[in-house]
């Protein structure tokens, strides 16, 4: 059970449905959604566009509420219809579009959430950020803005930003798409390198298959709206990893399995929005 893990992050998904404007349009978003995350886990959540991945994660971080069901971390409630733990430094999201302050260096945006909240001094906040950005060698980017950062650093510098509260999930929502092909794999090897050192449970979505099973100790495949967990994939593949295990036996294997799901859900979901358009 999640309540007796000694590392915390686990999360119990739990009979979760979720419906917009339920005496209106009445949008069906997600239907008796079950599943666990152990802590200290990487659970990469795929599915087709609009099948309800970023609602689940809205509503585990407490940005929005559920229909029925209830979510878990460490055993504690924190959703249901009638209960809602508001969002904390627990449950960190990392968005797809960027949030970094343009006003602020990159050492006063990895620094903020600590320092406003009284946890950590101004001092001792900024201390510890140079000491985060030492870890993935950003070191001498201090002082710069946004702005003046390619598109992966600044994703980098957002990753930090949400880890130094310490927090006990970190979610990630497509954090790397728009990257290139060369960013990604850059950027999958330092958030690799981020986990294994901080050990922190991650909900990751994503629709790029490759970076699902680098990435995940496992894979769920969610249906087509009203999503559901379609198939849970466990990714038994050496950890950590090098990008040349995208060429082994095995990952090709999982990736077949992974792409098979994955498509039929993508049909559902193409012919579905035929029938609309129609």
């Amino acid at each position: 059970m999640a309540s007796e893990t000694k590392e915390p992050g686990a999360i119990r998904i739990k009979h979760v449905s979720k419906i917009y404007d339920p005496q209106g349009v009445h949008v069906e978003a997600m239907r008796d959604c079950s599943f666990d995350i152990a802590a200290g886990e990487m659970a990469i959540i795929v599915g087709p566009s609009g099948c309800g991945k970023t609602t689940l994660l809205n509503a585990i971080a407490g940005f929005d509420d559920i229909t029925a069901g209830e979510i878990f971390l460490d055993g504690e409630l924190i959703s249901s219809p009638t209960y809602q733990i508001k969002p904390n430094v627990d449950r960190m999201v990392v968005f797809q579009n960027g949030a970094l302050f343009p006003w602020k260096t990159v050492i006063e945006n990895i620094a903020y959430g600590p320092m406003v909240q009284g946890r950590l001094t101004k001092a001792a906040a900024r201390d510890k950020a140079r000491e985060m950005l030492e870890w993935v060698c950003l070191n001498g980017m201090e002082e710069k803005y946004p702005e003046e950062l390619s598109s992966g650093v600044q994703r980098r510098v957002e990753i930090l930003r949400a880890l130094i509260n310490e927090p006990r999930v970190v979610m990630l929502d497509e954090p790397f798409r728009g990257l290139d092909a060369v960013s990604k794999t850059v950027m999958h090897e330092f958030l690799m390198q981020l986990f294994c050192n901080r050990n922190r449970t991650m909900f990751f979505i994503t629709h790029d298959l490759d970076e699902a099973i680098f990435l995940g100790h496992k894979v769920v495949i969610m249906t087509t709206r009203p999503a559901q967990v379609k198939k849970i994939v466990p990714i038994d593949l050496p950890w950590p990893r090098e990008h040349r295990i995208m060429n082994s036996k095995r990952y090709l294997e999982l990736k077949g399995e992974i792409l098979e799901a994955v498509h039929e859900e993508a049909k559902k979901a193409f012919q579905a929005g035929e029938r609309e358009l129609a």
